[in-house]
């Protein structure tokens, strides 16, 4: 079984948390929401606040060796408060270093920024993140998602089909290199 950490606080944008969160544990992964408070946090849905999500651990108790991957959902909240916490940026910088899978979706990616993990990646984000990836030293496209390596990057809620089955494929090309 797959163990996905999925970093959020309040602000996520509920559909980029809880979508691929269902499609991951309807395939049989086990999902972890981190964030930097016990308790709950709350989703933005079109506009207002949307569904409170339990908080399983936070993210200072967080240990990369216990997950096979990172999701990060977007929302312009979200990334926006947890790009200003070191123990995150430190976070996604440890399961980068592993070379698991880091997928941002949306704002989420400048959080990728903030661990200086973009230059010479080829990434996608909500328009409005673009320039700055690129300023980052990213390589930036317009498609549903963008996998490079172990980064991988999709631009909205449309995409999230695609962009929970690039993390999918992710993980079972990793699980296959290990195992090699």
């Amino acid at each position: 079984m797959k163990n996905i950490l999925i970093i959020a606080t309040d602000g996520f944008e509920q559909s980029e948390l809880m979508k691929p969160k269902s499609i991951l544990e309807d395939a049989g992964a086990k999902t972890t929401v981190a964030s930097l408070e016990e308790g709950t946090i709350k989703g933005w849905d079109d506009g207002n606040w949307g569904e409170s999500v339990t908080v399983d651990m936070t993210v200072e108790n967080v240990n990369a060796d216990d997950y096979d991957a990172l999701l990060l959902p977007g929302g312009q909240i979200n990334p926006d408060v947890l790009r200003m916490n070191k123990t995150v940026i430190e976070t996604i910088c440890e399961f980068n270093r592993q070379s698991k899978p880091v997928a941002a979706i949306c704002h989420a990616p400048w959080l990728l920024i903030e661990a200086d993990i973009v230059t010479d990646k080829t990434v996608t984000s909500w328009p409005s993140l673009r320039t700055d990836l690129s300023n980052a030293g990213a390589t930036v496209v317009d498609r549903e998602v963008a996998v490079d390596g172990n980064i991988i990057t999709s631009r909205n809620p449309s995409d999230i089909p695609a962009f929970t089955q690039a993390l999918q494929d992710a993980m079972s090309m990793r699980t296959k290199l290990e195992a090699a």
